[in-house]
C-alpha cells in the first residue's frame, strides 16, 4: 500500500467510526458533500488566519506547525470527499496526472481550451 492509499484507507475508517457513532448512516452523497465542504472551508478560513491575511491588523509571527495543521485538516475533508463520489487512491492519482498534464498544456498554449495562451496577452 503506498501512502496515498494508506491516506485513503485511514480516511475510510474514520469516516466509517464517524459515521456509526454518531448515527450519520441516512445521509446522502450529495448532503455529504455539502457538509464536508463546508467543513473545508471552515478549515481553509483557519488556515488564513495563520497565516496573516488580515492586511489592516499587525502581522503576528507565523507558526509553520499550525500551518502545517490546518493543512493535514483540509487534507481529511477533501479525502473524505473523494470516498464519498467514490474516488480511490488511483482514482485520484490518475485524474491528477491528467489535469497536471491539461493545466501544463494550457500554460503551453497546447490546450484547446482558449484563454491560457501567454501569447494572446501581448
Amino acid at each position: 500500500m503506498d501512502r496515498l492509499e494508506h491516506i485513503f484507507a485511514m480516511q475510510r475508517a474514520l469516516n466509517d467510526e464517524v459515521i456509526k457513532r454518531r448515527n450519520l448512516q441516512d445521509i446522502p452523497d450529495e448532503d455529504w458533500i455539502k457538509m464536508q465542504t463546508l467543513a473545508m472551508m471552515s478549515e481553509m478560513a483557519e488556515l488564513l488566519d495563520e497565516v496573516n491575511f488580515k492586511w489592516w491588523k499587525n502581522p503576528k509571527p507565523i507558526d509553520p506547525d499550525r500551518v502545517r495543521e490546518e493543512l493535514v485538516d483540509i487534507l481529511h475533508f477533501f479525502v473524505s470527499m473523494c470516498l464519498r463520489a467514490g474516488m480511490d487512491a488511483g482514482e485520484l492519482y490518475r485524474r491528477y496526472l491528467d489535469k497536471n498534464q491539461e493545466n501544463f498544456d494550457r500554460q503551453r498554449g497546447l490546450s484547446v481550451k482558449k484563454g491560457y495562451d501567454v501569447a494572446e496577452m501581448e
